[in-house]
This record gives C-alpha cells, structure tokens and sequence, in this order.
C-alpha cells in the first residue's frame, strides 16, 4: 500500500471524509500558508496517515537527543568523574550484599532445628505432643460449636443410655480414624502442586515418584563463591537409586566489569544440577518414540526406534549450561535459564521457609492479597491532579501551584 504521505491525493479520493479540494483555485483567494495548514488538517484526519506517523514516532522515541554529545569537552569530563563516583559506590553496594549473605548464613543455621523437626513431623518419624499442636484452628471452633449443639439435641432428647453409649463408640472410632496414616501423606508434592509454576512442570507421570520427596533444604554457600543449594531427599523408591538429588545456584554480589551499571543486587549468573540414576525403565525424563521409514528406490519401509526428551519435573536437575561467552546466548536459552534461575530463587525465598503455608493454601492466599494491594498502587499512581477540578493543593496537603511547574 502507497504511504499515505508521499500521496495524499490518493487519501482523499479513497476517504470518504475528506473533503476535495481544488488547490488552483484556492491559490487565488488563500494565502499558501492556510492552504497548506488546510490541508494538513484534513490529513491528520485520516486514520491511515496518523497510523503512519504514530509508527514513525514509535521509531523516535528513545533514541539519544543529541544533547550529551553537544557539551564542551570540560563538562563531558566532570560526567566521565561522575561515572566513576557511581561505579564506586556500587561496589559498596556489593558489600553491603554480601554482609547481608553472611548474616543470611549465619541465621540459617537457627532455623535448623525448626525444619529438621517439622521434616520428622512431614515423615511420621516424631509424634507431635499437645503442647506442640496447641495452635488455633477454624475447623476446630467449627468442629466444637457442632458438638455443643449436638450434645444440648441430646440432652433434650433425653438420649437414652443404649443410644449413649453407641455415640460414644462413634466418637472413639472418628477419634481413631486414620491412625495408621503416617505423618502427613503427599506433603511436598502438595506444596508444589499448589503453586503455578511448579504445578506447570509436575507431569501425571512424576507424581508417584514426588510422593517419596521427605523434605526440602536450602544450604547456603559462603565465601569466595556465594549463592545455595537446593537439596531433595527421598526415601527409597522403585524410580531411582538416588536419595539426594541437588541443584546449585551461583550467584554475583558485585558489579559486572563488562557492564558494571547495571547492577541492582545479587543475582544469580548460572546453575548445575545433578545426575539421576535411574532404574532401568524407570526414567520419565526420556520417551521412546517410532517412526516408519520408506526406502525412495527399493519402496520398503522400516521402523526405528528413537529416544527423545520427555516432559518431567525431573529436567529440573538437567539444566541447560550457561555459555562462558554471553554473546553466544541466544533468546531461547535466555528465557529457559531465567525462568530456572526464578524457580530456584522462589524456592529458596518461599517455598522451603513457608511450606505449610502452601501446603494448606493460606500463603497463595497472602500472596493474592499482594498483588491486589500492588494494583490498586497503580491506579493511584494514575490519578491526574491537574484533570480534577475539586483538586486544590493547599486543602490536599499538596505544593502550592508555583512548585509544580519544574
């Protein structure tokens, strides 16, 4: 299609609402400038010439002004000193990360024995005692209130004592029930499950295998080399010899020397998993696929057998490596590592510390409750003052009409 520009004739003839115009004799009676302003407002009229300039400014917009390259040599100078002053003071910053690290490490052993314990609780290795349970919960208020109302039926009923003694052996059977579960049955694959970018990866497949995870830790690494590693560990199962399967997360608390301003905290710069060993035809990570080929010349066909990757939460631990040179990182291996590189941090900041929380659901929840408070921000920060007639900064607690204009 023309560009409506460089042919506006053609615009006006294929738009029903423009107006034709014949400029000679409008030369005659208007000055060229109003014609020319004339036509241009018939123009921007148009749908297809503003949609050709709004693609023409969307080309504009962020490119340099020129206004940098433009100062004296003396204040380019002053800025480059600038610079050097920012680049300092992010390396203070990376300092100050890495203290945090430290302090990190150091309260992470206190909370040691609180996941150690609630890992036997989660196995049914440790019965918690009354005192360990002594905890308000809403089920039970509710589960109280129906036996207060059952026994006053009850007693008005004047129950006798046969029928007395029946709900009585009822409430010692409901009291029973489910003493032979042990512990808290499909407690991490719950977790996971209830959360959206894990349950993405859970496949039918891996949920048999899941339910043997015993428990979650975070080991955090000090030193020279900083960041933490997850660590699942399973009981024994059919699927893989393995007890322990890890995933180490490297992390960078300094600023990059090919890029240093863009650094905004730690973050994490690669990943290494594990390798699984699984039992012979056990591995849900791989399918094995046929395909039938057909000879050109001789016409006959033939079968082969291929393996390929499967989908599995267990291509978590096979993450893909991180090139040494960033310039080979294509777009794709850029998204799988950033999306890794958010699943372990989530796990690490949410999941391992909060577990029951998402076990039970009252951390989505929390989480909910979150966004909605961040949204409704965003429509505050939206408001316009100077749209709003009934607006007036000196009853608002506002700055008076002079400091707005800066």
């Amino acid at each position: 299609m023309a560009d409506p520009e460089s042919n506006p004739t053609t615009v006006e003839e294929t738009d029903p609402d423009v107006e034709e115009v014949d400029e000679e004799e409008e030369e005659d009676d208007v000055p060229p400038n109003q014609t020319a302003l004339g036509l241009t407002s018939q123009l921007m009229q148009n749908p297809q010439v503003l949609a050709a300039l709004q693609s023409r400014m969307d080309g504009i917009v962020g490119t340099p002004s020129g206004y940098i390259q433009s100062l004296p040599k003396s204040v380019k100078r002053r800025i480059k000193a600038l610079k050097k002053l920012q680049f300092d003071s992010s390396k203070i910053e990376g300092d100050f990360y890495k203290e945090v690290h430290e302090l990190e490490c150091k309260y992470a052993t206190k909370y040691i024995p609180l996941f150690e314990k609630r890992s036997k609780v989660v196995t049914g290795g440790v019965e918690p005692t009354d005192d360990d349970c002594d905890w308000p919960s809403d089920e039970e208020k509710e589960d109280e209130k129906v036996a207060q109302l059952s026994d006053e039926v009850k007693n008005k009923a004047k129950i006798g004592d046969a029928e007395k003694a029946d709900s009585e052996d009822k409430e010692k059977k409901e009291d029973n029930e489910g003493a032979d579960v042990k512990g808290i049955p499909s407690f991490w694959l719950t977790v996971f499950k209830n959360v959206d970018m894990l349950s993405e990866m859970i496949q039918d497949h891996d949920e048999p295998i899941l339910n043997h995870l015993q428990d979650v830790k975070v080991k955090f690494l000090s030193g020279e080399e900083m960041g933490f590693t997850l660590e699942f560990q399973f009981e024994s199962n059919k699927f893989f010899n393995n007890t322990l399967l890890t995933k180490t997360y490297t992390m960078r608390s300094e600023p990059d020397e090919a890029d240093p301003f863009s650094f905004e905290g730690p973050e994490i710069i690669k990943c290494k998993g594990c390798e699984i060993d699984w039992v012979k035809g056990q591995n849900v990570t791989v399918k094995t696929v046929k395909k039938k080929q057909k000879h050109k010349g001789r016409g006959t066909t033939r079968t082969i057998t291929k393996t390929v990757q499967n989908d599995s939460f267990f291509n978590f631990f096979s993450p893909p490596q991180v090139p040494e040179d960033e310039s080979e990182m294509d777009e794709d291996l850029e998204a799988l590592l950033a999306a890794d590189f958010e699943i372990g941090h989530f796990i690490r900041e949410r999941i391992v510390p909060r577990a029951v929380l998402y076990f039970t659901g009252e951390a989505l929840e929390n989480d909910d409750d979150f966004d909605e408070e961040e949204e409704e921000g965003e429509e505050e920060g939206e408001y316009d003052e100077d749209a709003d007639p009934d607006y007036n900064p000196q009853t608002a607690g506002g700055k008076p009409e002079e400091c707005k204009q800066q």
